[in-house]
C-alpha cells in the first residue's frame, strides 16, 4: 500500500520523502507547488499537483490512492506573515487539514503523522519545553497548528484515525548528499538568510530584536537537522503501524539553544567569510526563547538527534547553498511521464492553484 506525503516537494517534506523512498515505501507526493519544487521529488515517486483547500479535489485524490498512511507537511509557516494575515492561516492550515482528515475517513486511511510546531507553546520562560507545558500560542501560526492537533484528536474519536503530531523547533541543514536543501521564496529562516549573505546574495542578515532577555539580546532558538526530522517521521510511522500510539505529540529538538548572533558567528566560521549583520525591530509574535526537551520522543519513539552540533548543521546547509546558490532554479525540471496514466492526469491538473506554502 502507498504512503501519501502532502507538501512532499517542500523542505522537510522532501527530505522525508527521500528517506521513505530509500526504505522501499511506495510514496505518493501531493503538493500544489506554490513553494515546493518538482526537482526535490525523486523521479521514481508519483507527484500529484493539488490544493488541499479544494475539498472536492482532495476527496477525489484520496479515493483513488487510498493510502495506508499520510504524512501531512502542507502548511503556511511564517510567524510574521500569520500576524498580518491570520485568515490565510486559518484557510491554509486548519481548513485544508479538515479536508484531508475527512477525505482520509472516507478512503479508509487510519493513520497520520502531522507536521506541528513549537509555536503551539508560546513563551518558554527560558526553560526547555516538555509536552506537558501549557499550550498557549502567541501568534496565529501557532494557533492554527494547535487547532489542527485538536482536529486530529476529534477525528480519532469520530473515525479512529490515529495520529502523531511532531512539534518541530527550528528545522535547519540539508541532506548530506547536497542534492536537496532549503529553498523558500521569500526566505524567512535565519540560517539560509545568513548563508545567502555569505554568498553576497543579500547585503546583510537582519537580527530582529537585540534587547530580548537573553545572553546577548537576540532570540534563542533550538536548531534540529532536517534529516533528524525525517528519521523521526519514519519512527512515528512505525509506532502507528504497531498501534503503540493513538493520539500523541512529541517535541523534536536538540535541547540546546543558540542566539541569532551565535548563528551568524557559526556561519562565519564555517564559510570563512565575513557576514554583515543589521539590527532590526523585533517581529510581532516572536518569543524570546524556544528550546526543546525531546526526552519523550527519545523514550517512546527511540529517536535521538544525530546532528546535535550547530557547526555540523551549518556545514550541511553551506554545502547545499554553495552548490546551488539559486536553489532549485535552473535545475532540470521534473518530468511527469514516469507516472501511470491516471496519475499523469492528476499531475497535470493544476487548476485552482493556491498560495499555500509547503513546509
Amino acid at each position: 500500500m502507498s504512503v501519501l506525503v502532502t507538501g512532499g516537494a517542500g523542505y522537510i517534506g522532501s527530505h522525508t520523502v527521500r528517506r521513505l523512498h530509500e526504505l522501499g515505501e511506495q510514496v505518493v507526493v501531493l503538493d500544489d507547488l506554490s513553494s515546493g519544487h518538482h526537482q526535490a521529488v525523486p523521479e521514481e515517486v508519483t507527484l500529484i499537483v493539488a490544493d488541499l483547500k479544494d475539498r472536492e479535489r482532495t476527496l477525489d485524490v484520496l479515493s483513488k490512492i487510498r493510502p495506508e498512511s499520510v504524512f501531512h507537511f502542507a502548511a503556511s509557516s511564517s510567524v510574521s506573515e500569520s500576524v498580518y494575515d491570520p485568515e490565510k492561516y486559518r484557510l491554509q492550515n486548519v481548513i485544508a487539514t479538515q479536508n484531508l482528515l475527512d477525505a482520509m475517513a472516507l478512503a479508509g486511511t487510519r493513520q497520520i503523522v502531522f507536521s506541528s510546531t513549537a509555536a503551539v507553546y508560546g513563551e518558554s520562560g527560558g526553560v526547555a519545553l516538555t509536552e506537558s507545558a501549557p499550550l498557549n500560542p502567541v501568534n496565529p501560526y501557532g494557533q492554527s497548528k494547535l487547532a489542527c492537533e485538536q482536529l486530529l484528536a476529534r477525528h480519532y474519536r469520530l473515525h479512529e484515525i490515529r495520529s502523531i503530531s511532531l512539534r518541530y523547533f527550528n528545522a535547519a541543514g540539508a541532506h548530506d548528499s547536497g542534492d536537496i536543501g532549503e529553498d523558500h521564496e521569500p526566505e524567512t529562516h535565519l540560517i539560509p538568510i545568513v548563508l545567502q549573505a555569505a554568498l553576497d546574495r543579500r547585503d546583510a542578515a537582519q537580527m530582529f530584536g537585540t534587547d530580548y532577555p537573553t545572553r546577548d539580546g537576540t532570540c534563542v532558538r533550538d536548531y534540529v537537522h532536517v534529516d533528524d526530522l525525517a528519521e523521526a517521521h519514519v519512527l512515528s510511522l512505525k509506532a502507528l503501524r504497531s498501534r503503540r500510539a493513538q493520539v500523541a505529540a512529541y517535541n523534536l529538538g536538540n535541547q540546546n539553544g543558540y542566539t541569532v548572533r551565535e548563528v551568524i558567528d557559526s556561519a562565519a566560521n564555517v564559510t570563512g567569510r565575513k557576514i554583515r549583520a543589521q539590527a532590526a525591530p523585533p517581529r510581532p509574535g516572536d518569543p524570546a526563547i524556544l528550546v526543546a526537551s525531546s526526552t519523550l520522543a527519545e523514550r517512546e519513539l527511540c529517536w535521538r538527534a544525530q546532528y546535535n552540533d550547530l557547526a555540523h548543521i551549518m556545514e550541511s546547509a553551506w554545502r547545499w547553498h554553495r552548490r546551488y546558490p539559486l536553489g532549485y532554479r535552473g535545475r532540470a525540471f521534473r518530468k511527469p511521464s514516469a507516472c501511470a496514466d491516471w496519475r499523469s492526469k492528476l499531475i497535470m491538473n493544476t487548476s485552482r492553484a493556491s498560495d499555500r506554502v509547503s513546509r
